[in-house]
């Protein structure tokens, strides 16, 4: 049924074309739509129709084997009978009938392919042979194709053209991503659902886009990051190139986690992941569609926000209060200002008002609005803040009396001429963010949302934007790979190689052998039998030895109970103002190496205090991750006791993290716990897991892990109204 895949390549590798062109879905010479038709409920219908508006720059051919004549022009019944051959064809057709669609069209040099039905028969071999004779696939499952600025247009809906590119695995969550943005004004630059991602993958489309020059922003919606460490890298060169993306994903799959043989895996979720690799790339995550228009739309109006410092001005003090409730939970610092600032909003305010942050007008504006303009102005010029909120009832005025309609519209004006001249974000949120006021502030650059909460969420999404992508970290590890070895002894030499500090010890599978070193060194004594993983769970370590001849007893005990091996005595580390941390690394399907730090000690999974960062990470970095944990308290001393040495541990941190990355055959690496005393920090256990066969490619996460997309029920995706 297929062309042979392994058959010498034809058609369009023969014009030397390499597969990694990918014009053909973006601006195509010629486009063929097989299964095309004048019912508006097919999919024929929409992909034809919105293909014809762009036949001034391009030829459309229609293929359909029942009729002769659509939309005023000649059908034909088979693409082998087209006067020319075409560079595009989307398949408009059920699923059963694909494969004969593509063996015919393949000999004859087709591109390109845009599949639309879900639950192709053996999907993967059609596109392995469409791949093979030099073409490519998008698709299937998907919804369609959009570019404003080669006016091809193959896809169900209308697109208002405009500065955002979407690509999505969900076809119809990115149409709810165009519908919306069109409302907010917002128009689409070029849209692509990539729904099953058999061939064409969103890394390639969104590689596409670094030279598309009406692409301003991205939103991208995933459910499985194919590629998930080229498209990562593929999302860091948008941002560099100032096309910063804004991504939605879905849940928090435990999938991956239960695949880890150590504590880390346990303590870290799919979209923690995916969290980390945004970071790293500098991609803000956002939670629904309406967030990620809010925050495009501000993007694309408003000065770029160089930092977290926000002023808060309000008429009211409820309404101020609750901003700083809301800004300090969207991660924003509401700074209390120093005395020069305060003096110069004094000047202004009546006695009595609040001139720290919040700034509480105290009916100043309503007195006279041009108040509202003197104290924007004034805060915006200190150095104290980078961004200021402007909340509650401006914009109202005018609406409750009509006298002021007009005075009010040029206040709007002013306050957006005020945040211009200061290259300052304004964020504006209004009791009337629907009335002309409002949409004078957006035209002239100054965000204005009708809710408190979305507008310090488009304000914290600005300062998410401006967050630079993570620098690169150079590698000062030994290059020496020695070969893995399994046990705890073994992957102690293996990471005291590289720096990281151990306890003195020795290994020892007899009786014999522990009498003859254990002189060395210096009890309390701790015994491991060093080839378990989890040695409490399974009574193979104990702590507190005093003296020799209680440790040859317990080694005997241990021996009797868990049989021969290679066992560790080492001197137990006592310092009572000592931390317990755990440092573990794995290495992520898809996603690369990560590196993971917490609350560590036999209670790690109860705690769940955890960071992580793609690996590797310098030592800057790793003090960045330590300060985020729940636990950093202890870390800097609590209670009256001494402060530990974070430095060390961040060096550690580092350390291992370049292990794993330079490393890929080691699956996990697990030191848990790290003891880090005032002095050092120490590894008291490690685990390393060797890499073998890693799961597939692909970080699924919700919905993706449950039920992949091209797996849903024909009627959602219109397998029921092909041709």
């Amino acid at each position: 049924m297929y062309p042979d895949s392994r058959a010498p390549i034809t058609g369009a590798q023969r014009s030397g074309t390499p597969l990694g062109d990918l014009s053909a879905f973006s601006d195509p010479a010629s486009v063929a739509i097989v299964g095309a038709s004048e019912n508006q409920a097919k999919w024929g219908y929409w992909l034809a129709s919105g293909a014809l508006t762009g036949r001034h720059r391009r030829t459309v051919h229609l293929v359909n084997r029942r009729i002769d004549s659509l939309f005023g022009q000649r059908s034909y019944p088979s693409l082998s009978q087209l006067p020319d051959v075409p560079e595009l064809v989307a398949l408009c057709i059920p699923s059963t009938d694909i494969a004969d669609c593509v063996s015919e069209a393949l000999p004859l040099g087709v591109r390109g392919f845009l599949g639309i039905a879900s639950d192709i028969p053996n999907e993967p071999q059609l596109a392995a042979s469409i791949r093979a004779h030099g073409a490519r696939l998008v698709g299937a499952n998907s919804l369609g194709i959009f570019d404003s600025s080669t006016e091809l247009q193959l896809a169900w809906g209308q697109f208002t053209p405009g500065p955002m590119a979407i690509v999505s695995q969900s076809g119809q969550l990115g149409s709810e991503l165009a519908v919306l943005g069109a409302r907010s004004g917002i128009g689409v630059s070029r849209f692509v659902s990539i729904g099953n991602q058999t061939d064409v993958t969103a890394a390639e489309l969104l590689s596409e886009l670094a030279e598309h020059e009406p692409t301003r922003i991205i939103a991208l919606y995933l459910e499985s990051f194919t590629d998930g460490e080229l498209l990562f890298e593929t999302l860091r060169t948008l941002r560099a190139l100032g096309k910063p993306t804004l991504l939605l994903t879905v849940g928090a799959s435990a999938a991956s986690s239960r695949l880890a043989r150590s504590h880390t895996g346990s303590l870290t979720s799919a979209l923690d992941v995916v969290d980390a690799a945004c970071r790293a790339a500098g991609v803000l995550r956002v939670s629904t569609p309406s967030e990620l228009i809010d925050v495009a739309r501000s993007y694309l109006a408003a000065p770029s926000l160089a930092g977290s410092r926000i002023g808060i001005i309000a008429d009211s003090g409820g309404q101020a209060g609750i901003a700083a409730d809301v800004a300090s939970a969207k991660g924003l610092a509401v700074p209390a200002f120093d005395d020069a600032v305060t003096a110069v909003l004094e000047d202004v305010l009546p006695p009595g008002a609040s001139s720290s942050n919040p700034v509480d007008l105290a009916g100043v504006g309503e007195r006279d609005l041009s108040n509202y303009v003197t104290v924007v102005e004034r805060l915006l010029g200190s150095d104290q803040i980078d961004a200021a909120l402007l909340t509650g009832y401006f914009g109202r005025y005018g609406t409750d009396n009509p006298d002021l309609a007009e005075h009010e519209v040029d206040i709007a004006k002013r306050l957006a001429a005020v945040a211009g001249a200061a290259g300052k974000p304004l964020i504006v949120h209004s009791m009337a963010a629907d009335a002309t006021p409002a949409e004078t502030l957006w035209a002239g650059g100054v965000p204005c949302f009708g809710a408190v909460e979305k507008a310090l969420a488009a304000t914290s999404g600005l300062a998410g934007l401006n967050r630079k992508a993570r620098t690169p970290v150079a590698m000062s590890i030994p290059d020496s790979n020695p070969a893995l070895r399994t046990g705890y002894w073994a992957a102690r030499e293996l990471l005291a190689g590289i720096g990281v500090s151990f306890p003195r010890g020795f290994p020892a599978a007899t009786e014999q052998r522990v009498a003859e070193l254990i002189s060395d060194i210096r009890a309390p004594f701790v015994l491991k039998a060093g080839w378990l993983e989890h040695k409490s769970e399974a009574g193979g370590v104990a702590v507190g030895i005093e003296d020799r001849v209680r440790l040859v007893e317990l080694f005997q005990g241990m021996r009797g109970r868990l049989g021969d091996g290679e066992y560790v005595i080492e001197e137990q580390e006592t310092s009572d103002s000592g931390v317990e941390i755990l440092v573990g690394a794995r290495r992520e399907a898809g996603l690369g190496p990560i590196i993971v730090v917490g609350a560590g000690g036999t209670d790690a999974e109860v705690h769940r205090d955890v960071t992580i960062e793609l690996a590797p990470v310098s030592a800057d970095t790793a003090l960045e991750m330590i300060d985020r944990l729940r636990c950093s308290a202890l870390l800097a001393g609590w209670r009256g006791r001494p402060g530990v040495n974070t430095a060390a541990l961040a060096t550690l941190i580092s350390k291992v993290s370049q292990l794993i990355a330079a490393r890929p055959d080691i699956a996990e690496i697990e030191l848990n716990p790290v003891l880090v005393t005032p002095h050092a920090a120490v590894a008291v256990d490690a685990l390393i897991v060797p890499g073998g066969e890693l799961a597939p490619d692909t970080v699924p996460v919700g919905a993706a892990a449950r039920q992949p997309e091209y797996s849903r029920p024909a009627h959602e995706h219109n397998e029921g109204i092909m041709q």
